[in-house]
C-alpha cells in the first residue's frame, strides 16, 4: 500500500466547521453509540466532512478529533488509513475513480484511463484547469463481470468504451451529470449475459415475480426470449402430471386473491384518499398504475433540479408524484419520505442527499440561501 500523507500546507485552509445540518447530524449520529464508544463515529463523521467540503484537510481532522475527544493522531491514522477518504481537493464536480485491477486492465482500463488523462491532467490527484474534474486509479470496484468500469460519487458507471466514457465525462464537466444513468453503459441489465438468459431454459412452468412486484406465468425463459422446441426435443403429449395439478391449482388461487384484491382496493382508497397515503392503484392481475401522492400546488413549479441528488428524470417523476415545490420537500413527514422513497424505487436517497435540508434552504432564500447554508452552489 503506497503512503499516504496530507495536502501540502501551502494549500491547507486554516479552519474547519460542519454547517448547522452537518452539525446537527453528526452530533445525532455520535449519541447512536453507546457510551465510552462515542469515538467509533470517527468513520462516518469523517465521510460527512468530506461531503461538505469534498477532501479531508488538517483542520477537519482536527475538529473532528475535538468532536469525539480523540487525540489528532488518532484521527490521522484513520483518514490516511482508508482510501475512501480524498487527502487533496477533489474536482468540484466530479471525482472519477478508475478501476484498473486485472478484470478491468484486460478490458481496456489503461483506455480508460488515457480519457481521463486528456481530459482531466496526465496525473491522477490533480484538478482540470477549471477545477471541475479530477481523478485516480484505485482497486477492485466490485463489477468485474461489467469491465471497465469507474465510479463518481456513490455512482458506478459500467460497460465502458473510451468513446462512451468520454461522452460522460464531459456531461459532469458540463454540469449535467445528473443526466447520465448509472450502472452498464452498453444496454446490460445488471449483470445478466449480453446474449439474453442461457441457463435454466427447460424448467416446468412456475410464478416469477416482476420488477414492478406482480408476478406472471414463465416457462423459465428470458423476457422477450421465445423458447425453440425441436422435433427431437419436444415433449410427449401425457396427462397432467402431480406437480403440474399442484402448479395449476396454486396459480388458481393467485388468480382469485388478485381478483379478491382488486375487488377490496376501491374502498380502501376512498377511505385513505383523504390522506394521500395511496401512492398507487391496483387493477386487476395485481398490476400498479402510477397516482398523485400530493396535491401540485398552483403556480410555475420550481426548479427541483437544484436539489442535489434530483435530475431531470428524477424531477419528472416527483411532478408526476405531484410534488412540484421546493415548500413540499422541506415539510417531508418521515412517512412522506418513505412513500416518496417507495415511489421513486430510491430507497433511502432522500435522506441520504438531504432533500429536505435543501429544499428548505431554497425554499426560504434561493440560490443564496443555500450558499449560505451549505458553503457551496447547488449544482
Amino acid at each position: 500500500m503506497s503512503v499516504r500523507r496530507l495536502a501540502d500546507e501551502a494549500i491547507q485552509p486554516e479552519s474547519f466547521a460542519f454547517t448547522s445540518e452537518n452539525a446537527a447530524w453528526a452530533e445525532a449520529k455520535i449519541k447512536q453509540y453507546p457510551e465510552g464508544r462515542q469515538q467509533s463515529a470517527v468513520i462516518p463523521i469523517l465521510m460527512r466532512a468530506q461531503e461538505q467540503d469534498g477532501w479531508i484537510t488538517r483542520a477537519t481532522i482536527e475538529s473532528v478529533a475535538d468532536m469525539l475527544d480523540m487525540p489528532y493522531i488518532r484521527v490521522l491514522e484513520v483518514a490516511t488509513f482508508y482510501t475512501q477518504f480524498q487527502l487533496q481537493p477533489v474536482g468540484s464536480r466530479a471525482h472519477v475513480q478508475v478501476c484498473g485491477t486485472t478484470p478491468c486492465m484486460l478490458r481496456g482500463a489503461e483506455d480508460i484511463r488515457a480519457v481521463c488523462q486528456k481530459h482531466i491532467h496526465a496525473e491522477p490527484h490533480h484538478l482540470n484547469d477549471d477545477g471541475k474534474l479530477s481523478w485516480e486509479e484505485v482497486e477492485c470496484a466490485g463489477a468485474c463481470v461489467n469491465a471497465p468500469m469507474v465510479t463518481i460519487g456513490k455512482d458506478t458507471y459500467e460497460d465502458l468504451t473510451p468513446e462512451r466514457f468520454e461522452e460522460i465525462l464531459v456531461a459532469f464537466r458540463d454540469g449535467k451529470g445528473d443526466t447520465i444513468e448509472p450502472g452498464p453503459q452498453n444496454g446490460r441489465r445488471y449483470a445478466m449475459p449480453l446474449s439474453g438468459q442461457v441457463t435454466l431454459l427447460n424448467v416446468p412452468e412456475r410464478h416469477t415475480h416482476k420488477d414492478d412486484g406482480t408476478s406472471d406465468k414463465t416457462n423459465g425463459t428470458a423476457p422477450g426470449r421465445k423458447r425453440v422446441v425441436t422435433e427431437e426435443s419436444a415433449p410427449a403429449i401425457e396427462g397432467p402430471s402431480e406437480e403440474a395439478k399442484v402448479s395449476t391449482e396454486r396459480a388458481e388461487k393467485s388468480k382469485r386473491k388478485a381478483a379478491g384484491s382488486a375487488k377490496r382496493k376501491p374502498d380502501q382508497a376512498g377511505r385513505e384518499g383523504a390522506t394521500g397515503s395511496e401512492s398507487a392503484a391496483v387493477e386487476p392481475h395485481g398490476k400498479r398504475t402510477a397516482a398523485p401522492l400530493f396535491e401540485a400546488p398552483a403556480g410555475t413549479p420550481d426548479d427541483l433540479k437544484l436539489i442535489s441528488g434530483v435530475g431531470p428524470v428524477l424531477e419528472g417523476k416527483l411532478h408526476a408524484l405531484g410534488i412540484t415545490k421546493y415548500a413540499q420537500v422541506a415539510a417531508f413527514t418521515d412517512d412522506e419520505i418513505a412513500r416518496v422513497d417507495d415511489a421513486l424505487s430510491f430507497k433511502g436517497r432522500i435522506t441520504r442527499d438531504n432533500w429536505v435540508g435543501q429544499a428548505k434552504a431554497l425554499a426560504e432564500g434561493g440560490v443564496d440561501e443555500y450558499v449560505r447554508v451549505f458553503g457551496k452552489k447547488p449544482r
